[in-house]
């Protein structure tokens, strides 16, 4: 009975903790370079912008987005449904960006909806080698 006991325990503490591991092995895929091909329906138009994933704590994540030294704020992940979902906010000199993305494959499927300039860009993005 003890054995039973310290086994369904052990099982109770150890499950918990392999779930938590895999989310962090899936956000985790997140850090480093993306290359966001803005104009996904259009391939004669090569315009591309780039987001750069340097920290993620918990369900926050930093960076910078669109061009080297812009900081994305309020970057925030979810994994409720299996799947990582991203979203952050951004700006310009133009206004605010709202973007949200979500991983499969390997490539990030997004969109950014900028307000001020009335348009909703949609892209795909794939990591660097960095």
């Amino acid at each position: 009975m003890k054995n039973n006991l310290k086994t369904l325990l052990l099982i109770c503490i150890l499950i918990p903790l392999l779930a938590c591991s895999q989310e962090s092995k899936e956000t985790q895929e997140l850090i480093g370079t993306w290359k966001l091909d803005m104009s996904p329906q259009d391939t004669t138009d090569n315009n591309f912008a780039m987001m750069r994933i340097e920290k993620i704590s918990g369900d926050s994540f930093e960076g910078t987005f669109y061009r080297e030294g812009v900081k994305l704020t309020n970057g925030k992940l979810n994994t409720q449904r299996g799947i990582v979902y991203g979203a952050l906010v951004s700006g310009d000199n133009s206004g605010s960006y709202n973007t949200s993305f979500y991983l499969k494959d390997g490539k990030l499927y997004g969109s950014t909806h900028a307000i001020d300039r009335n348009f909703l860009a949609v892209w795909i993005a794939t990591k660097t080698g960095d």
